[in-house]
């Protein structure tokens, strides 16, 4: 996975520049992103982000309601709580969760202005969209030309 983790840098170097501070790493389960993703915190001395482990923590004393309503902020809380210049997030598939009512690559983009976001998203990137699951699961749901730079991993990557 050197070659997924050597893609990443480059484009963490990328949209430092950017309006939307923001990479995606997409691939199917098991494809080897959060094995990228521990290269680059390691290589980086960045904090790697379990994002379904840190929100849920905090959304246990809420109620389904207080949840959609409050997720928007309590994952910023958890980002903030980070240092330094770039954030990677692993594990989103709670922003997927359709009681939640998340648009899950708006709010990737608006988490922090300040710094690079790179997070891991389940699914695929084909002819210019982000696809998250496949067509007919609940949670599934594709972008067309996302603002964002697309590094992926697995079956499309030369080995």
């Amino acid at each position: 996975m050197i070659e997924a983790a050597t893609k990443l840098e480059q484009a963490i170097e990328q949209v430092a520049s950017q309006y939307y501070r923001l990479v995606i790493l997409v691939g199917a389960p098991a494809s080897g992103k959060t094995t990228a993703l521990q290269s680059v915190a390691q290589k980086l001395s960045c904090q790697l982000l379990n994002v379904n482990l840190e929100l849920s923590k905090k959304m246990l004393e809420l109620t389904r309601t207080q949840r959609s309503r409050q997720v928007e902020r309590l994952l910023k809380e958890v980002i903030a709580s980070v240092p330094g210049d770039v954030v990677l997030l692993d594990n989103l598939e709670i922003l997927f969760d359709t009681a939640l009512e998340l648009q899950p690559l708006r709010l990737l983009q608006v988490l922090d202005r300040n710094r690079t976001i790179v997070a891991s998203w389940n699914g695929s990137f084909q002819g210019g969209t982000l696809i998250y699951a496949e067509p007919g699961h609940p949670e599934f749901i594709q972008f067309k030309q996302p603002e964002a730079v697309v590094v992926t991993v697995g079956k499309s990557v030369n080995h």
